[in-house]
């Protein structure tokens, strides 16, 4: 398949994909929203998104993205992250004195930048992306922090592994599909997890209730994120994970969620990771 990512080939992303699917075809994305884009127009068949990291939180765009289009969520991944340093061919760790990388794994390795005042943490759009332009620009006073992978992709050296603070430190992705490819397209697994996004009306005790008439159908309610409604100042949208045991339950769920919210939309029912 042709799978969609944020970023370079080497980069977190790809080593999901790998993890997920396997090698295949990797449509590379600078943005996330041309990550979306593909999928509608057809050039990709899939795309696989970070949505939450341990450490560093939920990753807000993308949930703005899932709601605003026509995509679905098929399978989610747990990924362990691991940052390395990698300079280019012959370049020695006394030669570096600045280090490229995503702001969010440069905040995971605070450790290493204390141990070394003397390098500069410079953010940049993507961790192999970093890589890819120390090795083209062939820049010898520069490093990047990545996957180990990403030196093997680009042709890069590993001066140095396990740089993140935190060894307890996981990405969780997403496989979105486009709606019509979901059947065709979702992995065979047991369903027994779904994401819903709702608003509710914005008057006391809604939230409460809509809650415990979920609690009342017995499904374990594993995360829920809420993001602003534009245009509607002090509304939010609230999306949701919710476990469940019976094949039955989701849909019982979406019809209580109808009954109490203003707007409901499932974003896909999968095998928790």
């Amino acid at each position: 398949m042709r799978v969609a990512i944020q970023g370079e080939a080497g980069s977190n992303s790809h080593a999901a994909v790998l993890e997920m699917l396997g090698e295949q075809e990797i449509v590379a994305c600078a943005l996330s929203a041309e990550v979306f884009d593909r999928l509608a127009k057809g050039e990709a068949d899939a795309a696989v998104l970070p949505i939450e990291n341990s450490l560093h939180g939920s990753v807000a765009e993308h949930y703005d993205l899932l709601l605003s289009h026509d995509v679905v969520i098929v399978a989610e991944f747990t990924l362990r992250i691991r940052h390395a340093l990698i300079a280019a061919p012959g370049v020695r760790m006394e030669q570096v004195r600045r280090v490229l990388s995503h702001p969010v794994a440069l905040s995971q390795c605070r450790r290493f930048f204390s141990d070394h005042p003397g390098i500069e943490a410079v953010p940049f759009y993507d961790t192999a992306g970093s890589v890819k332009h120390i090795i083209v620009e062939n820049l010898h006073d520069a490093a990047a922090i990545a996957r180990e992978n990403a030196a093997e992709v680009f042709g890069g050296e590993v001066l140095a592994r396990d740089l993140e603070d935190d060894p307890q430190n996981f990405t969780r992705f997403f496989l979105l599909v486009p709606s019509a490819s979901a059947d065709r397209l979702r992995p065979v697994a047991k369903l027994n997890k779904m994401s819903i996004a709702f608003t509710i009306e914005h008057k006391p005790g809604s939230l409460v209730t809509t809650l415990q008439g979920l609690a009342e159908l017995k499904v374990d309610l594993t995360r829920i994120e809420s993001r602003p409604v534009p245009g509607r100042p002090w509304e939010y949208v609230f999306y949701v994970d919710l476990r469940f045991e019976n094949d039955g339950t989701p849909d019982r769920a979406i019809e209580w969620l109808k009954k109490q919210c203003r707007m409901v939309k499932e974003l896909g029912r999968y095998a928790s990771a």
